[in-house]
């Protein structure tokens, strides 16, 4: 008869591989992991936690609540914005080009990046980063308003509004591209643009096709060039 194995002596903990130190760059990077894996609505800190080994309570020495980990993780993205534009002014002044169309490219860029991660934008409508990417972000859209002559305390809220439409028309189309049933409700409403009665709607019969022509970029960059010229000519009204 065979002799029974022994079971194996059981390991020291000192024999045990040590765990990573904590850090804000490596929780950041295991939030970024989960969230590309499982969607942003898995990015919790008992989620964290358990990608990490460790407690929930260790997590909460890096970041306060979950919306600033959210933060932490479009932070990361932001580094994708392409701030080029911003740069021209470094150029001879014949190959600088508009400053409004330049600031338009560094807002689509923005909102390109949004709308790749369309739950980011929606974490960015109520907690936006405070790195290094975004405060480049900022600099980068003040820089282009000063060069346009804009008034520094227009340019103060003006940059404010900018962002709040890029990131809310970000979170917009990018929560529709989610839908199912997104081109289907798009096309119930041009139907009923469409058909709406002369008599009981002249100027939306006047206007016609005219009130969704034109391509999403198209539109969102009229946007930007509304807010930017309003910005240049609507004085600050502090009373």
């Amino acid at each position: 008869m065979t002799p029974a194995t022994p079971p194996p002596a059981p390991r020291s903990r000192r024999e045990r591989p040590a765990k990573p130190a904590l850090s804000h760059a490596g929780i950041v990077e295991a939030a970024v992991r989960i969230m590309r894996a499982e969607g942003l609505q898995r990015v919790t800190m008992r989620r964290l936690a358990t990608e990490l080994d460790t407690g929930p309570a260790s997590l909460y020495v890096y970041f306060g609540n979950t919306a600033e980990l959210h933060a932490a993780i479009l932070e990361e993205y932001l580094g994708a914005v392409d701030l080029s534009p911003a740069k021209a002014p470094e150029c001879p002044a014949e190959a600088r080009g508009d400053w409004r169309e330049r600031l338009v490219q560094v807002l689509g860029s923005y909102t390109g990046v949004l709308f790749d991660h369309p739950s980011l934008a929606r974490s960015a409508l109520v907690a936006r980063p405070t790195g290094a990417n975004y405060l480049a972000l900022v600099e980068a859209i003040l820089a282009l308003l000063d060069e346009g002559g804009v008034p520094p305390g227009q340019a103060a809220w003006g940059v404010d509004v900018l962002l709040q439409l890029a990131t809310a028309a970000a979170a917009e189309q990018g929560t529709r591209s989610e839908t199912d049933s997104a081109e289907e409700e798009h096309d119930a409403l041009v139907g009923a643009l469409r058909a709406a009665s002369a008599d009981t709607y002249p100027r939306i019969a006047a206007l016609g096709d005219d009130l969704f022509s034109g391509a999403p970029p198209q539109r969102l960059g009229w946007m930007f060039r509304v807010v930017v010229n309003g910005a240049l000519a609507t004085p600050r009204d502090l009373t």
